[in-house]
């Protein structure tokens, strides 16, 4: 074998470990999933998967930052809830009234990534008592405001756009494409976006290159906050009529498509893109699970099965890699511990 030739198996070899595996197994799901239930892959199925899976991407984006800095937010259903709280219960069908039900929304939202960062970047708490902790503050912020009883309709432009479509195309997936193309490029192409990834890979790096580490901890929070929030305004007018257990189904949802898109607790990978593949697969892979007539209580064990697996699958590594790979920090230290120099 020539010299150039085993230049260019190295180099493809180099390559391949970067491309996350959910692609290859999300397009043999869409292949396969017409034998396992059918009229599962129907156009008719798809149209209607697509909104949701669009929902969990958007969600997932905001959970992923959050678990490329090593960490994990549990404060999405609260927030998810509370931003589909604040905008039937202001607006109340009103469609005027739209604009500024969806920034109060937005404010409320985003004021707890604010507070979820001042405590792990001052208190120092870790991100999972930080956002337990606000998650139930969302949702007693959202039984106060609807005393208990969600009955508001969302405004019917919030509907129509929810419900509706561009060229074919769902309004709720062109906004979930846009995002995530934005977020793709921030994270992927600007100055922030590598130190942001530097951050994650290397803390204590960060620190010595002059990169402001509580800043770029606190952004995390925020933006993650606000894919929530944007997340809740859609589905308040997706389902028109949202209760209070509106957000429960994200929580496990988004931590599973991170995984399933290659970035466990501080993994690599394309942080954006991966987790939209991964929220696309775990929606088509519920669908496919309740299409079998099992029982709803099915695709909860099968998420569950599936973040195992997905856990399990990155250690089985050759041991050279392993050797030559560096410890991971523990997820559960807080990453301003990891940074701060003896």
């Amino acid at each position: 074998m020539s010299t150039a030739t085993v230049e260019t198996v190295r180099r493809w070899s180099q390559r391949l470990p970067h491309i996350s595996p959910i692609w290859p197994v999300m397009v043999l799901l869409f292949l396969v999933s017409p034998l396992l239930a059918a009229g599962s892959a129907d156009t008719s199925a798809l149209r209607s998967m697509i909104p949701f899976a669009a929902l969990l991407a958007i969600a997932s984006v905001g959970q992923s930052i959050v678990m490329r800095q090593r960490g994990l937010d549990l404060s999405v259903p609260g927030c998810v809830t509370l931003a589909a709280m604040v905008v039937t219960e202001y607006c109340g069908g009103h469609g005027s009234r739209l604009f500024v039900g969806i920034l109060l929304a937005y404010l409320a939202c985003i004021l707890g990534g604010v507070v979820i960062a001042l405590a792990v970047t001052l208190l120092r708490l870790t991100p999972l008592v930080a956002t337990l902790g606000m998650n139930s503050v969302y949702i007693g912020v959202a039984l106060y405001i609807t005393g208990g009883v969600s009955t508001e309709q969302s405004p019917a432009n919030l509907s129509n756009f929810a419900l509706g479509s561009t060229a074919g195309i769902s309004n709720i997936a062109i906004v979930a494409v846009v995002l995530i193309a934005v977020g793709g490029f921030l994270v992927g192409r600007t100055v922030a976006g590598r130190r942001f990834a530097l951050l994650a890979e290397n803390p204590a790096a960060s620190r010595v290159a002059g990169i402001r580490v509580r800043s770029y901890l606190s952004w995390t929070f925020v933006a993650a906050s606000g894919c929530y929030a944007t997340t809740g305004i859609l589905l308040a007018g997706f389902l028109q009529t949202p209760d209070l257990t509106v957000g429960t189904n994200y929580l496990l949802s988004t931590v599973a498509a991170v995984v399933l898109g290659g970035m466990s607790l501080g993994g690599r990978g394309n942080l954006v893109l991966s987790t939209a593949a991964g929220a696309l697969f775990l929606t088509q892979l519920n669908q496919v699970v309740l299409g079998t007539s099992t029982s709803p209580s099915t695709q909860y064990i099968v998420q569950g099965a599936v973040i195992a697996v997905a856990m399990l699958v990155p250690t089985l590594r050759l041991p050279q890699r392993l050797r030559r790979a560096s410890p991971p920090s523990s997820p559960t230290t807080p990453i301003l511990e990891r940074t701060s120099t003896p």
